[in-house]
């Protein structure tokens, strides 16, 4: 749905919004919606993009051993307001991920 309202947001200097929701088959609710919700999706970006600086610091001084869960247990001990699932999917676009324990010789 986004790459529509994209397209109608790309289009709408040449032709009515009107127009391009119909065309689309999209209700103007949903373009005027998406367009309320650019700045708050810039916004998360940018806060995305701090916390996952701290993640990476937390991450280097742990010798990359700390998952997810340890990763949050230091975070919210720093003062950031983060739960789990935030911090692994700024790790996962990240590609931060613990080290694998060593396997036992045998």
């Amino acid at each position: 749905m986004s790459e529509i309202c994209r397209f109608i947001h790309a289009e709408k200097a040449n032709y009515a919004i009107t127009l391009l929701c119909r065309v689309m088959k999209t209700a103007r609710s949903t373009y005027y919606a998406w367009v309320a919700g650019r700045e708050a999706r810039a916004a998360r970006r940018q806060a995305d993009e701090a916390l996952a600086h701290e993640i990476t610091v937390i991450h280097l001084a742990s010798r990359r051993n700390h998952g997810v869960p340890r990763v949050t247990a230091e975070l919210r001990r720093q003062g950031w307001p983060v739960n789990h699932k935030r911090v692994a999917r700024v790790m996962r676009a990240r590609h931060r991920r613990e080290q694998p324990a060593h396997a036992a010789a045998v």
